[in-house]
């Protein structure tokens, strides 16, 4: 009850849920809309979607202070790239949040000479930005986590009594791939926020990837991934020890 209580009590976690929510209609109407005799509950889901993006809207407006203080806070990280990564990310996220506010406008009427199609564009590009060069921290920080394994799994092996990973490869020409999948399984088992906050952005950057045309995808992709997005995103705040630290 108090997970549920201070998730509740968050504007973060309700616009999860809410994403959440818009994530699902998307996808349950990519997959009844082939489908006869389903045009009343795919219209049900239209309105659902449409009404809760628009409270989404609300829920995101205080997001330029948040993506600001987040900002100052990723200056301190000790180590240079997740420093880089995460600054550059979190300025891109502050310009999304204006372009956000000012789609946000136009949408309920205050400044309808906006050009929506172009602030859209603008938001989707440093919403892809944001992603994406948190991606790279997520790299770095597995390449880390794997790089730890590697030297561990080295000192084991000077026992020849043990075998480390407890895994023999039969086949030569494969043995370096089964080795590195094993050391990236192993690497994220061992540290699962980096596990939820890899999922997350690889999740997040499919809508910024179908917007701006670089790889176009369908409602039910998208939706899918804004869903499982959404879910880990609701994880991370109902228990914060799972959120990847900054520093």
């Amino acid at each position: 009850m108090d997970v549920f209580t201070r998730f509740a009590n968050q504007t973060q976690g309700r616009d999860h849920l809410f994403r959440a929510t818009q994530c699902t209609c998307m996808l349950l109407r990519y997959l009844l809309e082939p489908k006869a005799g389903k045009e009343k509950v795919v219209m049900k889901l239209k309105k659902l979607e449409s009404s809760v993006s628009t409270g989404r809207k609300w829920f995101r407006l205080g997001n330029v202070v948040h993506a600001v203080q987040a900002t100052q806070q990723s200056i301190h990280a000790t180590d240079l790239v997740p420093c880089l990564c995460l600054t550059l990310a979190n300025l891109n996220r502050v310009i999304y949040s204006i372009c956000d506010t000012i789609l946000w406008v136009r949408s309920v009427g205050l400044a309808p000479g906006i050009n929506k199609e172009k602030w859209r564009m603008w938001a989707a590009r440093h919403y892809y930005y944001t992603v994406l060069l948190s991606l790279v921290r997520d790299l770095y920080e597995v390449s880390l986590q794997m790089e730890q394994v590697a030297h561990d799994r080295a000192k084991r092996e000077k026992s020849p009594s043990q075998d480390p990973l407890g895994y023999s490869v039969a086949d030569e020409e494969t043995e370096w791939l089964q080795s590195f999948l094993l050391l990236l399984f192993r690497s994220l088992k061992n540290h699962p926020p980096l596990l939820l906050d890899t999922v997350k952005n690889c999740c997040d950057i499919l809508n910024p990837l179908d917007q701006l045309g670089i790889c176009k995808s369908n409602p039910g992709i998208i939706g899918l991934g804004g869903l499982v997005s959404s879910v880990v995103g609701i994880i991370i705040v109902a228990y914060p020890q799972m959120k990847l630290k900054t520093c």
